[in-house]
């Protein structure tokens, strides 16, 4: 079953609802070349937590250290074109947490690369949304390759899949599935950010939101999460209690 679902996902280049319906009528398949790492849902050391996902990936390519994902996590995210103070918080909230927790981010430009910049002296996992070989944005090159080489990237996506745009959304909620509570350091009101808020809500997960000023008129989502009922994080100080 093993070898057969890679056969599958590397036919359908890792799209879901494909896989599926190849695995319900049997299609046929052939034994795939490939030589990177992966790990599948029949395998034991598939990530226990997947399975609380309404649609757990059949297959997760990797590069790095897969026992990162028995350590405890929290998701550090927040806009891609961040602000200078979002910057400061994040690098703030990540330094007083790498201690404790795995960073887990998206492996995007803004908040994301912030988030795993500040933890590579410790341990921090990337979920990304195209193939494990494929490095996007391209400005983020040589944290992919520090990542790869000492901590752990994620991908449901074989390699030479390219990022189309609908798999980000879909790759949030390993996101959400792998962090014990989600950290949001700044969003706007539609954006990636809010739907894998929206996966850790559906799973239960705490999610924590840095308190913005008064005056906020970019970064609206952290309002209107705080007004749904968020944590708030006032300071580092609330941080620390996480």
């Amino acid at each position: 079953m093993r070898e057969q679902i890679l056969s599958y996902a590397c036919r359908y280049e890792g799209n879901w609802q494909k896989i599926a319906a190849a695995i319900h009528h049997e299609e046929p398949w052939r034994k795939n070349n490939y030589t990177g790492n992966y790990v599948t849902i029949v395998d034991e050391t598939y990530p226990q937590c997947f399975h609380q996902l309404r649609y757990p990936p059949w297959i997760i390519f990797y590069h790095g250290d897969l026992s990162l994902l028995d350590k405890k996590g929290i998701a550090v995210i927040g806009a891609r074109h961040n602000s200078e103070m979002g910057k400061k918080c994040c690098e703030d909230i990540v330094r007083i947490l790498k201690e404790k927790y795995v960073i887990i981010s998206g492996l995007a430009k803004g908040i994301d690369a912030i988030a795993h910049q500040t933890a590579l002296d410790e341990r921090t996992i990337g979920v990304i949304g195209c193939g494990i070989d494929q490095v996007y944005p391209k400005e983020n090159y040589f944290l992919y390759e520090q990542m790869a080489r000492n901590h752990l990237i994620l991908s449901e996506y074989p390699a030479h899949t390219k990022p189309f745009a609908s798999h980000f959304p879909w790759r949030n909620r390993l996101i959400a599935a792998l962090a014990e509570s989600i950290i949001v350091v700044e969003a706007a009101l539609r954006s990636g950010t809010m739907h894998t808020v929206n996966e850790a809500l559906e799973l239960s997960k705490p999610v924590y939101v840095v308190v913005r000023s008064y005056l906020e008129k970019t970064y609206l989502g952290n309002a209107h999460l705080l007004q749904q009922g968020a944590e708030p994080l006032f300071n580092s100080e609330d941080v620390k209690e996480l």
